[in-house]
């Protein structure tokens, strides 16, 4: 038995499959397809609040759409000194500058061996070959 193909979604994604926006169709045969295994990255539930919140959500309505995310994902992977390193050198890779949270959120899949979902110009910026990716970015 092979081992599941993993991805680990981006809040860019996170907040599309919240919204129903584009690629919120992605994000739910992801979930819904047994042969995947779906990660989240401790900052991505962070970052998703604050988006939340920006958005106008009550604390209510942002605790409560995390609780049930939390229940969606196979594993939500913390951030510790390895994956804050890697953060550091795919930041040092990169031409243009990349938000720290997108680097952490990037080295996670590359730690984990995860495929990087996202829509974000920052994460598509980093070459496949350090990061694996699906980017859906809109037209």
């Amino acid at each position: 038995m092979s081992n599941p193909e993993r991805y680990l979604l981006d809040t860019s994604m996170l907040l599309a499959h919240y919204r129903e926006e584009s690629g919120s169709e992605t994000v739910q045969g992801l979930f819904e397809d047994p042969e995947f295994e779906i990660l989240i990255a401790t900052p991505t539930l962070t970052e998703f609040a604050r988006r939340l919140r920006e958005l106008g959500a009550a604390d209510a309505e942002i605790i409560d759409a995390i609780d049930k995310y939390s229940l969606l994902f196979n594993e939500i992977v913390a951030t510790d000194a390895s994956i804050a390193t890697a953060a550091y050198v795919i930041g040092r890779q990169l031409p243009g500058r990349i938000p720290l949270i997108d680097a952490l959120i990037a080295a996670t899949a590359q730690a984990h061996g995860a495929i990087l979902v996202h829509r974000d110009a920052h994460m598509a910026s980093i070459p496949t070959e350090i990061v694996r990716q699906q980017s859906l970015i809109l037209p």
